[in-house]
């Protein structure tokens, strides 16, 4: 068995019952969470024969940053409920990776920790009703060293979690979240979510922090098309995991579409959602994105192993990609296209 398929159960044998839970369940029937990974599972390759693959790699680039394969790290909340660590340990193993990794605005770590780790950073950042607490939010990360901004667009209000019984939120202690919270008395509506954004949300981030935006939750062609001519460096092509609107389209059906909306643009594509193997990697970019995410992977490989396991985690799945091309005819990441790929039933994409 991949050591990879065993973090899950390793995991659960060290969290608490509710936290285990909370990292892998997803909104209301968990049908969207259930399917992410078959619907990888379900692309077909038609691999390129009588190549050159005496020398092969991975690397790439990602907003400029050379990273040594195309896998990322998602950002995710709870760190410290992982390891006690937390996002340092986190980003430490990034580093050694050579990846890049998002941070929370939710993290229990302060932006300025993470920075100095020296791994590549981007903040994800909620836009939230009291607009001045997500303005000294971005100025800490700025500070920080934050190389980009990812903004989440799909969560006006979080996605309903069917829990019974003890939750995580019983479980946390002080510290554990909201380490970048600035010092003052906030209501939970100043907190909550806005829900009134709109495309030039991404002009008037860009412009506070003078960083590359990317947007993450992206279903649709037409919405990455806006986010594009709002100014967007990059669109994240998600359903959050399966933990906001349930049914939501799987990321590996969405994907075409949003590459095709954006080709010959400037914006890069990314996707995140049941990303398991070198195989998936290999359908995600031969359709186009430039780089995928792995965020519960990542949990688990944080949980097990710490900074070390979240190293082997990304080289498992890069060694495993860098196999891929090998087998599919191309030498490099850049050299994939589309034509490689066809669904299980064969119609042609």
């Amino acid at each position: 068995m991949r050591w990879i398929d065993t973090l899950e159960a390793a995991a659960a044998d060290k969290l608490p019952e509710p936290v285990h839970r909370y990292f892998r369940q997803g909104a209301a029937g968990g049908v969207s969470a259930g399917e992410a990974v078959e619907s990888w599972s379900a692309y077909r390759f038609r691999p390129r024969v009588l190549n050159d693959v005496s020398a092969v790699s991975a690397a790439t680039t990602v907003l400029g940053t050379p990273v040594d394969g195309p896998v990322l790290v998602a950002p995710s909340t709870m760190h410290r409920m992982a390891d006690p660590d937390g996002e340092v340990a986190m980003a430490n193993g990034v580093a050694a990776a050579h990846s890049i990794v998002g941070i929370s605005s939710n993290a229990g770590t302060t932006f300025a920790d993470v920075g100095a780790t020296g791994a590549p950073w981007w903040l994800q950042i909620y836009i939230v009703r009291n607009r001045s607490i997500t303005e000294r939010m971005l100025d800490a990360a700025v500070a920080g060293g934050s190389r980009a901004v990812v903004l989440t667009v799909d969560t006006p209000v979080v996605g309903r979690k069917e829990d019974t019984g003890e939750t995580v939120w019983d479980l946390v202690r002080p510290g554990q979240l909201l380490a970048n919270l600035p010092d003052g008395e906030w209501t939970d509506d100043d907190l909550a979510k806005a829900d009134d954004l709109g495309p030039d949300a991404i002009g008037w981030l860009a412009e506070r922090t003078g960083l590359p935006v990317v947007v993450k939750g992206v279903l649709r062609g037409d919405d990455a098309k806006r986010c594009a001519d709002a100014g967007a460096a990059g669109v994240i092509v998600s359903n959050h995991g399966g933990r906001q609107l349930d049914g939501s389209v799987a990321t590996a059906q969405a994907l075409p579409e949003v590459a095709e909306a954006l080709a010959g643009t400037r914006t890069e594509v990314y996707v995140d959602g049941g990303i398991r193997r070198g195989e998936h990697i290999l359908a995600a970019l031969s359709l186009g994105a430039r780089a995928v995410f792995v965020g519960r992977p990542a949990l688990w490989a944080l949980t097990v192993g710490g900074a070390a396991g979240v190293t082997r985690l990304l080289a498992d799945l890069g060694a495993e990609f860098e196999h891929c091309l090998r087998l599919v005819g191309c030498p490099r990441p850049d050299d994939l296209t589309p034509d490689l790929v066809t669904t299980r039933s064969m119609d042609p994409l």
